[in-house]
C-alpha cells in the first residue's frame, strides 16, 4: 500500500517589509512534522519520534515571526548570495574588482547583512513539495548579475526532508547557498555536546583565527569525527573551544549525486540523522556563538552548543582561492545543489 502524503497547511504569519509572511506546516499521518516560512525560507521545526514513540523537535528554532527579526544566529534560514567567509569582502572575476558589504568585518559572512536569511520569498505549495522563489537584483549587496532562485522543500512519511537549490543568473557571478539549521536530537533544553558525529571526510581545510581557510587542504587526523562525541572534539580544538571546521567530503560515499556526508547520533532518544549531499564538503560548526532573546521550542533561550550546524556548502572563501573548486555561475547554466536529511532510530 502506499504511504499517506503529508497534510500541508498556511497560516498567516506577519508582515516584513510590506510582505506577507507565512507560517508553513507539513504533517505525516503519525504526527512527525516540518514547519517552514517564506521568511528567510527557514526551517522552523523538525518534530519526529524517539525510541519511545514521543514526538518533539530536533532543530532549534521559534514560536513567532519577530524572534527571526531579532535573530542575529541564521537559526534554521536559507544562506545567501553566499554562505561562509569571504575574504576581505571583495573578489575578482572576470578581470572585474566587486566589493562586498563587510559585515563580519574586514570579511563578509553568509551574505552580507542583508543576505537571503532577511528576505521574504514567494511560496509556490503543491501536494509533493514547498518551493520559496526570490530575484536578487544585479549589485545587491556587492554581487553581479540578477540572480533567480528557487529553494524546493520535500518532506515524506519516512521522516527525510530534502532542500533543493536551483537557481540561473544573467551575468556571471558567485553562487553558494545552504541551511542554516541547528540540530539537537536530545529533544530537550540539553546541549548537543554528548551527541556522536561521523563526517564521512579524510581531508578538510585548514582554517585560519579569523575562521577563514589558508588555502592549505590537509588530512583531518586528531579533528576527524568517526562517532566522535562533539564534547571531545571540542577538547581538542585549539584557540577557541569550539568547532568551525570545513570538511572534503570523500566520493567513495557516493550514490547516485549525493555523498553521505554525516551521520549525527543521540543515545537517550535512539536518534540517529544521516546527511546526503551533492556539494564538495560541509560546514561543521559547533554553536559557540549561538545566543537568543526569545524562547525556542524548549521553552528556553538558546545558548551556545545548544545545536550544532553541518552546512552542506562549497568551499569557503573559494572566489579567493584559485586552487579551490570554484562556485562560479553564467549566464546559460544552472545551479542545481541538494541536501537530503533522513531522520531515523537506531535498532
Amino acid at each position: 500500500m502506499e504511504a499517506a502524503k503529508p497534510n500541508i497547511s498556511v497560516t498567516p504569519w506577519g508582515n516584513y517589509q510590506e510582505q506577507e509572511v507565512f507560517l508553513i506546516r507539513w504533517e505525516n499521518t503519525d504526527g512527525s512534522y516540518v514547519e517552514l516560512t517564506n521568511y528567510g525560507a527557514t526551517l522552523v521545526s523538525v518534530v519526529v519520534p524517539e525510541k519511545s514513540g514521543k514526538l518533539s523537535p530536533v532543530v532549534l528554532g521559534f514560536s513567532g515571526l519577530e524572534a527571526y527579526l531579532e535573530d542575529k544566529c541564521y537559526v534554521g534560514s536559507t544562506i545567501g548570495r553566499f554562505a561562509n567567509r569571504i575574504s576581505s569582502a571583495r573578489f575578482q572575476l572576470k578581470g572585474e574588482k566587486f566589493t562586498l558589504e563587510p559585515n563580519d568585518k574586514p570579511n563578509t559572512n553568509h551574505g552580507g547583512f542583508q543576505g537571503f536569511h532577511a528576505k521574504v520569498f514567494s511560496v509556490e505549495i503543491n501536494p509533493e513539495a514547498v518551493s520559496f522563489l526570490l530575484t536578487s537584483k544585479d549589485g545587491e549587496g556587492g554581487y553581479p548579475g540578477t540572480l533567480n532562485l528557487k529553494i524546493t522543500y520535500t518532506w515524506n512519511a519516512a521522516h527525510e526532508l530534502s532542500i533543493r537549490y536551483q537557481a540561473v543568473t544573467d551575468k556571471p557571478t558567485i553562487a553558494n547557498f545552504t541551511n542554516h539549521a541547528y540540530f539537537n536530537l536530545s529533544g530537550t533544553n540539553r546541549d548537543m555536546t554528548d551527541h556522536k558525529l561521523t563526517v564521512y571526510a579524510e581531508q578538510m581545510l585548514e582554517m585560519a583565527a579569523d575562521f577563514l581557510p589558508t588555502g592549505k587542504i590537509m588530512n583531518c587526523g586528531n579533528q576527524a569525527f568517526n562517532a566522535t562525541k562533539i564534547k571531545d572534539r571540542i577538547a581538542q580544538s585549539k584557540g577557541i573551544c569550539a568547532v568551525n571546521d570545513y570538511y572534503i567530503l570523500a566520493d567513495n560515499n557516493k550514490t547516485d549525486r549525493l555523498k553521505h556526508a554525516c551521520t549525527l547520533e543521540e543515545e537517550t532518544t535512539g536518534r540517529r540523522m544521516d546527511v546526503f549531499t551533492t556539494y564538495p564538503g560541509v560546514m561543521v560548526y559547533t554553536g559557540d556563538f549561538l545566543k537568543s532573546k526569545f524562547y525556542g521550542h524548549t521553552q528556553a533561550a538558546y545558548q551556545p552548543f545548544d545545536g550544532i550546524c553541518l552546512e552542506c556548502q562549497h568551499y569557503p572563501d573559494s572566489p579567493n582561492q584559485p586552487h579551490f573548486p570554484p562556485a562560479y555561475l553564467a549566464p546559460g547554466e544552472t545551479y542545481d545543489e541538494s541536501i537530503l536529511f533522513k531522520f531515523k532510530l537506531n535498532v
